[in-house]
Protein backbone atom coordinates (compact mmCIF):
# COMPACT_ATOMS: atom_id res chain seq x y z
CA UNK A 1 0.00 0.00 0.00
CA UNK A 2 1.15 3.92 -1.24
CA UNK A 3 1.11 6.10 1.71
CA UNK A 4 1.32 10.07 0.99
CA UNK A 5 2.79 12.44 3.53
CA UNK A 6 -0.30 14.75 4.82
CA UNK A 7 2.37 17.07 6.97
CA UNK A 8 6.22 16.56 8.11
CA UNK A 9 6.17 18.92 10.80
CA UNK A 10 4.03 16.85 13.71
CA UNK A 11 7.32 14.92 15.94
CA UNK A 12 6.37 13.17 18.98
CA UNK A 13 2.26 12.81 17.33
CA UNK A 14 -0.09 10.80 18.92
CA UNK A 15 -3.71 9.76 19.16
CA UNK A 16 -5.24 10.95 15.27
CA UNK A 17 -8.87 11.53 15.75
CA UNK A 18 -10.83 12.17 12.25
CA UNK A 19 -13.16 14.80 12.63
CA UNK A 20 -17.01 15.40 11.16
CA UNK A 21 -15.43 19.04 9.85
CA UNK A 22 -13.27 16.81 7.49
CA UNK A 23 -10.06 17.76 9.58
CA UNK A 24 -7.67 15.18 11.45
CA UNK A 25 -6.35 16.32 14.93
CA UNK A 26 -3.18 14.68 16.82
CA UNK A 27 -2.28 14.42 20.06
CA UNK A 28 1.99 15.99 21.01
CA UNK A 29 3.57 14.22 23.70
CA UNK A 30 5.89 16.75 23.83
CA UNK A 31 5.45 19.69 24.50
CA UNK A 32 1.80 18.23 25.41
CA UNK A 33 -1.23 19.68 23.30
CA UNK A 34 -3.42 18.63 20.24
CA UNK A 35 -2.85 20.02 16.73
CA UNK A 36 -5.64 20.17 14.32
CA UNK A 37 -4.75 19.56 10.59
CA UNK A 38 -6.11 20.34 7.26
CA UNK A 39 -5.43 16.50 4.77
CA UNK A 40 -5.81 18.47 1.54
CA UNK A 41 -3.23 21.13 2.34
CA UNK A 42 -1.29 19.75 5.60
CA UNK A 43 -1.74 23.10 7.38
CA UNK A 44 -2.18 23.10 10.88
CA UNK A 45 -2.86 25.00 14.07
CA UNK A 46 -2.78 24.74 17.69
CA UNK A 47 -6.02 24.03 19.28
CA UNK A 48 -4.96 23.79 22.99
CA UNK A 49 -1.56 23.44 24.77
CA UNK A 50 -1.34 20.39 27.86
CA UNK A 51 1.02 20.72 30.25
CA UNK A 52 1.90 17.17 30.54
CA UNK A 53 2.15 14.83 27.93
CA UNK A 54 -0.98 14.52 25.11
CA UNK A 55 -0.93 10.68 24.89
CA UNK A 56 -4.41 10.02 22.94
CA UNK A 57 -7.59 11.58 22.44
CA UNK A 58 -11.14 11.12 20.82
CA UNK A 59 -14.11 13.26 19.96
CA UNK A 60 -16.56 14.44 22.27
CA UNK A 61 -20.24 14.95 21.41
CA UNK A 62 -19.84 18.83 22.33
CA UNK A 63 -17.29 19.38 19.37
CA UNK A 64 -14.35 18.99 22.33
CA UNK A 65 -12.19 16.29 23.24
CA UNK A 66 -11.29 13.28 25.92
CA UNK A 67 -7.41 13.56 26.13
CA UNK A 68 -5.43 10.64 28.16
CA UNK A 69 -2.48 12.25 29.00
CA UNK A 70 0.56 10.64 30.48
CA UNK A 71 2.06 13.31 32.69
CA UNK A 72 5.29 13.95 30.38
CA UNK A 73 7.81 12.31 28.84
CA UNK A 74 11.49 13.87 28.39
CA UNK A 75 12.50 13.00 24.79
CA UNK A 76 15.47 15.29 24.47
CA UNK A 77 17.88 13.37 25.73
CA UNK A 78 16.60 10.95 22.60
CA UNK A 79 16.21 13.68 20.11
CA UNK A 80 19.63 13.37 18.27
CA UNK A 81 19.02 9.64 17.89
CA UNK A 82 15.31 10.53 16.69
CA UNK A 83 16.40 12.86 14.80
CA UNK A 84 14.67 15.38 16.17
CA UNK A 85 16.02 19.54 17.06
CA UNK A 86 15.29 19.07 20.96
CA UNK A 87 13.82 22.64 20.89
CA UNK A 88 10.96 21.69 19.21
CA UNK A 89 10.02 19.02 22.05
CA UNK A 90 10.26 20.90 25.35
CA UNK A 91 9.92 18.43 28.30
CA UNK A 92 6.77 20.18 30.01
CA UNK A 93 5.73 17.86 33.14
CA UNK A 94 2.48 17.83 34.22
CA UNK A 95 0.10 15.59 36.60
CA UNK A 96 -1.08 12.10 34.49
CA UNK A 97 -4.76 12.21 34.18
CA UNK A 98 -7.70 11.80 32.05
CA UNK A 99 -8.72 15.43 30.74
CA UNK A 100 -11.50 16.96 28.98
CA UNK A 101 -10.79 19.90 26.37
CA UNK A 102 -14.10 21.95 25.46
CA UNK A 103 -15.02 23.29 22.11
CA UNK A 104 -13.22 26.58 23.58
CA UNK A 105 -10.28 25.41 24.68
CA UNK A 106 -10.83 25.06 28.48
CA UNK A 107 -9.30 22.14 29.88
CA UNK A 108 -10.88 20.63 33.67
CA UNK A 109 -9.22 17.57 34.63
CA UNK A 110 -11.49 14.53 34.84
CA UNK A 111 -9.72 11.69 36.82
CA UNK A 112 -6.35 11.90 38.19
CA UNK A 113 -6.51 10.28 41.69
CA UNK A 114 -4.02 6.70 41.68
CA UNK A 115 -3.17 7.56 37.81
CA UNK A 116 0.30 7.12 36.59
CA UNK A 117 0.78 7.31 32.82
CA UNK A 118 -2.34 7.49 30.69
CA UNK A 119 -1.59 6.19 26.96
CA UNK A 120 -4.61 5.17 24.97
CA UNK A 121 -7.74 5.45 25.24
CA UNK A 122 -11.51 4.36 23.74
CA UNK A 123 -15.16 5.07 24.28
CA UNK A 124 -17.92 2.60 24.24
CA UNK A 125 -21.46 2.57 23.30
CA UNK A 126 -22.54 3.47 26.98
CA UNK A 127 -20.07 6.57 27.20
CA UNK A 128 -17.88 4.80 29.51
CA UNK A 129 -14.18 5.64 28.82
CA UNK A 130 -11.45 2.52 29.06
CA UNK A 131 -7.93 3.52 29.24
CA UNK A 132 -4.39 2.07 29.46
CA UNK A 133 -1.97 3.12 31.88
CA UNK A 134 0.92 1.42 31.68
CA UNK A 135 4.36 2.56 33.37
CA UNK A 136 5.38 5.96 33.54
CA UNK A 137 7.98 7.96 31.61
CA UNK A 138 7.57 5.35 28.40
CA UNK A 139 8.48 2.55 31.05
CA UNK A 140 12.25 4.02 30.68
CA UNK A 141 12.44 4.14 34.99
CA UNK A 142 10.26 1.55 35.59
CA UNK A 143 11.02 -2.84 35.55
CA UNK A 144 7.23 -3.33 34.63
CA UNK A 145 4.88 -5.10 36.12
CA UNK A 146 3.00 -1.77 37.19
CA UNK A 147 0.58 -1.50 33.98
CA UNK A 148 -2.83 -0.92 34.58
CA UNK A 149 -6.35 -0.67 32.64
CA UNK A 150 -9.16 1.84 34.03
CA UNK A 151 -12.97 2.59 33.45
CA UNK A 152 -14.39 5.91 33.55
CA UNK A 153 -17.89 6.06 33.65
CA UNK A 154 -20.60 8.38 32.79
CA UNK A 155 -21.63 9.27 36.69
CA UNK A 156 -17.85 10.12 36.94
CA UNK A 157 -16.81 6.86 38.95
CA UNK A 158 -13.20 5.31 37.79
CA UNK A 159 -12.89 1.65 38.26
CA UNK A 160 -9.45 -0.45 37.89
CA UNK A 161 -10.44 -3.14 35.49
CA UNK A 162 -6.77 -5.06 35.81
CA UNK A 163 -3.25 -4.75 36.61
CA UNK A 164 0.34 -5.70 36.63
CA UNK A 165 0.53 -5.10 32.84
CA UNK A 166 4.38 -5.37 31.95
CA UNK A 167 3.37 -2.40 29.74
CA UNK A 168 0.01 -1.83 28.27
CA UNK A 169 -0.47 0.50 25.24
CA UNK A 170 -3.11 0.98 22.25
CA UNK A 171 -7.04 -0.42 23.58
CA UNK A 172 -9.47 -0.54 21.13
CA UNK A 173 -13.56 -2.18 20.56
CA UNK A 174 -13.76 -4.96 17.78
CA UNK A 175 -16.55 -4.83 15.86
CA UNK A 176 -18.30 -7.25 17.76
CA UNK A 177 -17.62 -4.85 21.00
CA UNK A 178 -14.93 -6.57 22.56
CA UNK A 179 -12.16 -5.15 24.51
CA UNK A 180 -7.98 -5.24 23.23
CA UNK A 181 -4.94 -3.39 24.01
CA UNK A 182 -1.13 -4.01 23.52
CA UNK A 183 0.35 -5.23 26.16
CA UNK A 184 3.71 -5.93 25.87
CA UNK A 185 4.64 -7.84 22.42
CA UNK A 186 1.35 -8.61 21.94
CA UNK A 187 -2.92 -7.98 21.73
CA UNK A 188 -5.03 -9.24 24.74
CA UNK A 189 -8.77 -9.66 25.05
CA UNK A 190 -9.98 -7.77 28.16
CA UNK A 191 -13.52 -8.48 30.07
CA UNK A 192 -14.27 -5.21 31.31
CA UNK A 193 -16.22 -6.64 34.34
CA UNK A 194 -13.97 -9.27 35.25
CA UNK A 195 -10.83 -8.07 34.37
CA UNK A 196 -10.46 -11.40 32.94
CA UNK A 197 -7.79 -11.73 29.99
CA UNK A 198 -7.19 -13.81 26.86
CA UNK A 199 -4.29 -13.58 24.45
CA UNK A 200 -5.56 -12.94 20.99
CA UNK A 201 -1.86 -12.74 19.26
CA UNK A 202 0.68 -13.40 21.77
CA UNK A 203 3.93 -12.42 20.47
CA UNK A 204 3.31 -9.94 16.58
CA UNK A 205 5.60 -10.80 14.05
CA UNK A 206 8.98 -8.57 14.11
CA UNK A 207 10.47 -6.60 16.32
CA UNK A 208 8.51 -4.19 17.32
CA UNK A 209 5.67 -4.26 20.12
CA UNK A 210 2.43 -2.71 19.20
CA UNK A 211 1.30 0.92 19.79
CA UNK A 212 -1.63 2.23 18.67
CA UNK A 213 -4.33 0.63 16.75
CA UNK A 214 -7.76 0.80 14.92
CA UNK A 215 -10.51 -1.84 13.52
CA UNK A 216 -12.34 -1.73 10.46
CA UNK A 217 -16.05 -2.96 10.04
CA UNK A 218 -14.67 -6.65 8.92
CA UNK A 219 -12.34 -6.94 11.76
CA UNK A 220 -8.95 -6.12 10.41
CA UNK A 221 -6.60 -4.69 12.75
CA UNK A 222 -4.25 -1.92 11.49
CA UNK A 223 -0.89 -1.75 13.97
CA UNK A 224 1.54 0.50 14.17
CA UNK A 225 5.00 -1.07 15.24
CA UNK A 226 7.48 1.61 15.83
CA UNK A 227 10.25 -0.23 16.42
CA UNK A 228 9.63 -2.53 12.73
CA UNK A 229 9.05 0.91 11.19
CA UNK A 230 5.84 0.13 9.77
CA UNK A 231 1.81 -0.66 10.24
CA UNK A 232 1.06 -4.59 10.51
CA UNK A 233 -2.22 -5.55 8.85
CA UNK A 234 -4.17 -8.71 10.58
CA UNK A 235 -7.29 -10.66 9.21
CA UNK A 236 -10.00 -11.38 12.24
CA UNK A 237 -8.15 -14.34 12.98
CA UNK A 238 -4.86 -12.17 14.56
CA UNK A 239 -2.98 -13.58 11.24
CA UNK A 240 -0.92 -11.10 9.24
CA UNK A 241 -2.44 -10.50 6.01
CA UNK A 242 0.34 -6.97 4.77
CA UNK A 243 2.55 -5.05 5.87
CA UNK A 244 2.34 -0.91 5.38
CA UNK A 245 6.13 0.24 4.95
CA UNK A 246 6.79 3.68 5.94
CA UNK A 247 9.94 3.66 5.64
CA UNK A 248 13.61 3.29 8.17
CA UNK A 249 13.42 6.18 9.57
CA UNK A 250 9.73 6.50 10.60
CA UNK A 251 8.47 5.35 14.24
CA UNK A 252 4.43 4.88 13.69
CA UNK A 253 2.74 5.57 17.08
CA UNK A 254 -0.51 5.34 16.05
CA UNK A 255 -3.50 5.27 13.18
CA UNK A 256 -6.98 5.94 12.48
CA UNK A 257 -9.70 6.06 9.88
CA UNK A 258 -11.28 8.80 7.69
CA UNK A 259 -11.95 10.63 4.77
CA UNK A 260 -15.37 10.84 3.87
CA UNK A 261 -16.04 6.96 3.43
CA UNK A 262 -13.69 6.26 6.22
CA UNK A 263 -11.38 4.63 3.55
CA UNK A 264 -8.48 6.39 4.27
CA UNK A 265 -5.89 5.55 7.05
CA UNK A 266 -4.21 8.33 8.77
CA UNK A 267 -0.90 7.05 10.94
CA UNK A 268 1.17 9.41 13.39
CA UNK A 269 4.80 9.47 14.07
CA UNK A 270 7.33 9.52 17.35
CA UNK A 271 10.22 10.24 14.44
CA UNK A 272 10.59 12.06 12.52
CA UNK A 273 7.29 14.02 12.77
CA UNK A 274 4.83 13.33 9.88
CA UNK A 275 1.35 12.44 9.31
CA UNK A 276 1.06 9.98 6.72
CA UNK A 277 -2.39 8.94 4.57
CA UNK A 278 -2.90 5.77 3.15
CA UNK A 279 -6.21 6.05 0.71
CA UNK A 280 -8.38 3.26 -0.83
CA UNK A 281 -8.45 0.92 1.99
CA UNK A 282 -10.78 -2.25 1.01
CA UNK A 283 -12.99 -1.77 3.74
CA UNK A 284 -13.94 1.56 5.54
CA UNK A 285 -13.07 1.89 9.23
CA UNK A 286 -15.25 1.27 12.58
CA UNK A 287 -17.13 4.13 13.00
CA UNK A 288 -16.05 5.22 16.67
CA UNK A 289 -18.77 6.51 19.82
CA UNK A 290 -18.40 10.02 20.54
CA UNK A 291 -17.95 10.60 24.51
CA UNK A 292 -21.08 12.12 25.74
CA UNK A 293 -20.25 15.12 27.54
CA UNK A 294 -22.19 15.54 30.73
Amino acid sequence: MRYEVVTAEAPLGEGPVWCPDGTLVITLISPGGLLRIRPESGESEQVVSLAGGANSAQFAADGGFVVANNGGIDFTAFADSLGIDPTKIPFTPGPPGLQRVSPSGEVTTLAEEGLQAPNDLIVAPDGTIYFTDPPPHGGTQSQGGEGRFWSYGRTGALRLIAEGFQYDNGVALSPEGRLLIVEARGLLWIEPESGDQDWWVEQLPGESPGDGFAFDVEGRLYCACPMDHCIRVLDPGGKQVDVIDLGEGAYPTNCCFGGSDRRTLFTTELAPGRVCAIEALPTPGLELTPWPTP
